[in-house]
């Protein structure tokens, strides 16, 4: 997941700094105006805390409940892996093949032509 954080952040990057073709009345960002822009956005985003605290202290709950919930799903799953140990490997095809023995039919003709046979005689 974390890679793909990445690359979509290395993306708009890339998109970022590539020239597009706006057309003749297009308005037109540079690249640096765009990070200032962005800034400026995180910045705003950062200052909420402050204009209203109430937002806050429910992100900082939310926050809170989150962690306890991974850390719970952490635990079940740690626990989940001891109890079981290892997984049982899992059977080659060739072995599954070698174990079964063929039913014994007894609609089977006796007759090795009939079969496709060929006895050799020395």
């Amino acid at each position: 997941m974390g890679f793909l954080i990445r690359m979509a952040f290395w993306f708009s990057l890339v998109l970022l700094v590539l020239p597009l073709d706006t057309g003749a009345n297009g308005d037109s960002v540079s690249p640096i105006q765009a990070f200032f822009a962005a800034r400026e956005a995180v910045d705003d985003v950062s200052g909420i805390c402050e204009r209203k605290p109430g937002v806050c202290e429910v992100g900082i709950a939310a926050m809170q409940t989150i962690g306890a919930r991974a850390r719970e799903t952490a635990r079940n799953a740690y626990q989940m892996f001891e109890e079981n140990g290892d997984p049982a490997p899992a059977d080659e095809v060739g072995s599954l093949i070698a174990s079964e023995q063929p039913a014994s039919r007894t609609d089977e003709p006796t007759d090795s032509s009939a079969t496709g046979s060929v006895t050799v005689s020395k």
